[in-house]
Formats: structure tokens, sequence, C-alpha cells
């Protein structure tokens, strides 16, 4: 005989319920069979079950753990960066202008100058002849001067008795004709054309001295000019950065076909030239007066430059721009010759919508794709539409928006749909 479950609980209901607890599920195996064993099963699951769903986050609680981050709004920029050379400002080979042996010389390597400091004295002694010659000359010059003044004096006084005489003569001539010869008068008047021609000479002679006088004065003054170059002195602040000669030698001046030895070398190191070959393809984002980040390679620290002046001509061999870039460098930290980092801004995007650079998977062009963690804890395959992109962000212009969550790092071990238990990644972990 078959015992069915409706039977067994009604035997259940005769059964004697003061059986001890400990024999109650021996009572009911041997009395109703398994049948009654597996409905009491059924039953207990059933109730130790729950009605309500369960919460997203627990059930997340023992998936995979997979790094996030937030999607957030920042400001962009993306910068070219190129590396050149640290250039002075300007420089020059400091030359004699004329020959002389160097008397004393007042700097040396690395000595810092100030614009018409004196750098050396040359002696030059065929030139302070020279000097006395031309003084002596000015003297004599000075004496015929005055000597033709005196001339002239004496001639326009011999002219004014010469024609007070001829004039009176006249006069008498006409007012009593039998009272003076007409010979006389005739005299008269040759003395005073004479005279008058005196006067005429005595002028181009104090001319001629006075010309003379400034020719002796200008000699004068020129070799004092060139006597002056025996002192040499810096044309603009800076920092002898060469000593080609020193104390007694020869110096041949500048000018000349011999003159290619130099008394130093001098550079202006207080600002420094950075020229950087901008490439044509970002010649239309550089603009004067930008700043511009400047690391040198042997030092950690980081100088502010500007953007002064470019060519505005794209070399044809090269396809870039000659564009230069001040640095100041009042401490002389830095040194001509290093070679240094400049980070130039091209674009700028104020609040964009971003995303580490990792996290976004590029596929064509301006679009991409990323894995989004939702407010379920699966995982989503995104489309979203790329804008700026920098070395460590990217500008996302649909497909996301602000606080969600992104998986950062490698994506390919992760499917759309799987139950992951979100870490928002720091900044320091993303370096």
């Amino acid at each position: 005989m078959t015992t069915t479950p409706r039977s067994i609980l009604g035997n259940l209901k005769t059964t004697n319920t003061a059986l001890p607890s400990q024999n109650w599920s021996k009572h009911l195996a041997t009395t109703c069979g398994p049948w009654v064993m597996l409905f009491a099963a059924a039953v207990l699951v059933g109730g130790c079950g729950s009605t309500g769903k369960a919460n997203p986050k627990e059930e997340a609680a023992n998936a995979p753990h997979v790094g996030v981050v937030r999607v957030v709004r920042k400001n962009l920029s993306s910068n070219l960066q190129i590396a050149s050379e640290l250039l002075p400002f300007q420089e020059v080979n400091v030359y004699a202008k004329v020959a002389g042996y160097i008397q004393r010389l007042y700097v040396d390597w690395g000595t810092h100058v100030r614009k018409g400091q004196l750098l050396a004295v040359l002696e030059i002694p065929e030139l302070q002849q020279q000097l006395e010659l031309d003084e002596a000359s000015v003297r004599r010059s000075e004496h015929d001067l005055t000597r033709t003044r005196e001339d002239l004096n004496q001639a326009e006084s011999k002219y004014v008795v010469a024609d007070l005489t001829y004039n009176r003569l006249a006069t008498v001539l006409k007012t009593r004709p039998g009272l003076v010869a007409q010979e006389d008068v005739d005299v008269s008047s040759g003395k005073n054309l004479e005279a008058k021609a005196g006067v005429s000479g005595a002028k181009a002679a104090v001319a001629a001295a006075e010309q003379a006088l400034m020719v002796a004065k200008a000699a004068l003054e020129k070799d004092k000019a060139m006597y002056g170059y025996s002192r040499i002195a810096a044309p603009f602040d800076g920092v002898v950065t060469r000593i080609d000669a020193y104390g007694g030698a020869l110096l041949p001046a500048g000018t000349s076909s011999n003159g290619d030895q130099a008394l130093c070398h001098l550079s202006q190191n207080d600002v420094l030239r950075l020229v950087i070959p901008v490439p044509e393809r970002v010649v239309g984002d550089v603009h004067l007066g930008e700043s511009v980040t400047v690391q040198v390679s042997n030092n950690n620290q980081k100088f502010q430059g500007k953007i002064v002046r470019f060519s505005e001509q794209i070399d044809t061999q090269t396809r870039t721009m000659h564009t230069e870039v001040d640095v100041k460098n009042p401490k002389f930290l830095l040194v001509p010759g290093m070679y240094a980092t400049a980070q130039i801004p091209l674009h700028t995007v104020i609040n964009a919508l971003t995303v580490p650079t990792q996290a976004v998977q590029t596929s064509s062009g301006n679009h991409g794709n990323v894995l989004v963690v939702n407010t379920g804890f699966r995982i989503e395959k995104r489309d979203v539409v790329l804008g700026l992109q920098t070395a460590t962000d990217t500008e996302i212009l649909s497909g996301l928006q602000e606080k969600e969550m992104v998986i950062f790092g490698e994506q390919s071990q992760y499917k759309p749909g799987e139950l992951v238990q979100p870490s928002v990644v720091t900044p320091s972990e993303m370096e």
C-alpha cells in the first residue's frame, strides 16, 4: 500500500504529540515513511527564503574587485613638448678697436660685469704721441687765428683813414675846384681801393685760420676718441665666459685683416633664449606672450618662459617655424648650452567632462568606448565621442554623465553584464 502526502498529514494529526523531541524524526521516518521527510524539507526551505529582492551591493560582495574612476569635470590643456638648447640672450667677442698691449686686465673666466664696466686698459705709445702732435697743431692754429685777426683790424684801420682822406679831397674838388689838384684826388682814390682790398684779404686770412683751427681740433678729437678705445668696456651686462688674452699680450685692431684675436667672450645670461622648431601642424596654435613651462634635463625644477618672437615663416626644408622663448635667469641657475624641454600650450577647454586616457579604448577618429559600472554593479559597454586628448586625460563630448564610474586600466578581462565590486582608484594609483 502506497502512502500519499495527504494521508501522511492525516496520520500526523492523530500521532501522539507527547513523543520526546529527540525521537520525533525517528518516529516520522518509521511511522510515515520517506514522503514526510521530503515534505518537511520542502517546508523548511520555503520558510527560510525572502519574498523581497536582493540588495545589489550585497550581491556584489563576493564579486571580483575592479578599479574604477569617476567621470569628473576639469580644465584640459594640450601641450607641445619639444627639447631644445638654451642659448645666451646675446653674446659677443670683445675686440680692441685699436692695436695695443694689454696694460691692465680687470676680468677673468666667470666674472660678472655690468654695462660700461672696465674690462682692460691698452698701452698705445704711438697714439699718445699723436695726441701731443694734435694738441700742438691746435695751439699753432689758435696762434695763427689770433695773428690774422690782428691783421684784419690793422687793414680795417688803414681802410678807414684812406676812405676818409679820399672823401674829403673829393668834396673839396667839387666845392672849390682850384684848391686841390685832380692828381691828389686820384692818388687818394687809389689808396682807398688798396686799403679796401687789404681788408678783404685779411678777412679771407681770418676765415682760413678759423678753418685750420677747426681741422686741428677735429684731428685732436678723433685721436682722443681712438685713444679712448684703449679702455675696453663691457657693452652689456653679462658674464665673461672665456678669456682669449692676458696682460702684456698685443691685441690687434678689430678692424684689421688679422684682427681675429679677441680679448674675451661675453654672454648675457640673466635672460636665456630657448629656440624651438615648431612643427608646421601646430604653427597656428602658437601665439606671442604665451607662457611656456621649461625643465632642464639635470634639474627637477621648472622655470617659466614666454614666447616673445618667431620668424612667421616656415622653413621649407624642415617644415618648422623658428620660435624663441625668453627664460628669465636672475639667479643664474640655468647655464647656456643646457638641454631643456619646453611645454607649449596649444588648446584649452574649460570645465570639460573627462576620464583618464587609460579608461578609453579608441575605435576610429574621435569615437571610442568605455566600460561603465552601473548602479547595479554590472558592466556596461558604452560608446563615447572624444574631444581634446592629453597625455593623462580625455574629454568626453557625449556618452557619459558626471560622477559615473568607468573601469580604469586593462579592460579585456571584463565582459558586459558581469557583476563586479568597484574600487575607486586614487590619483596616486594612476601614476
